[in-house]
């Protein structure tokens, strides 16, 4: 991962959103780069897979993921979708995010799409679901807030 200006990763943003190829933004951004994130379009949807990996997780017994690494994911897969779908003029920062746990992650790939509840101006409003095998049976979901400008 090479260092560059806001300048810079927005034109990679341009240039992924020309070519479709969403996976460009993780050879920028080192921690979707540790996560293994994985994003395509399907049918028009974004969505980002969290591939198995035995690093990710947090209670040995079960075994299931680490919580940390779930909010991770869904903050990570707000933000892919809204550089994916939305003109950018710079970087959204994260304002707040509420995760809700709905049950264990197991070791296992799991899948996150984000949606938008609110786009204003200066703020826009996410939800995220993440799940695992069954799409109608969620692991986590979250609401995200990002200042846009």
């Amino acid at each position: 991962m090479t260092e560059m200006s806001s300048e810079n990763f927005l034109q990679v943003i341009k240039e992924a959103k020309e070519a479709r190829n969403w996976n460009a933004f993780s050879q920028y951004i080192a921690y979707f780069e540790y996560l293994g994130l994985d994003v395509q379009e399907k049918e028009g949807e974004i969505i980002c897979t969290l591939p198995k990996n035995k690093k990710f997780i947090g209670n040995p017994v079960l075994p299931a993921l680490h919580g940390g690494i779930v909010g991770a994911f869904l903050e990570s897969t707000a933000l892919v979708h809204m550089m994916a779908t939305q003109e950018m003029t710079q970087l959204p920062k994260i304002i707040n995010i509420t995760v809700e746990y709905l049950r264990s992650a197991k070791l296992e790939d799991t899948y996150a799409a984000a949606v938008f509840t609110k786009t204003g101006a200066r703020v826009v409003n996410m939800r995220v679901r993440a799940w695992q095998g069954d799409r109608n049976k969620p692991i986590a979901t979250a609401s995200a807030n990002f200042l846009v400008s």
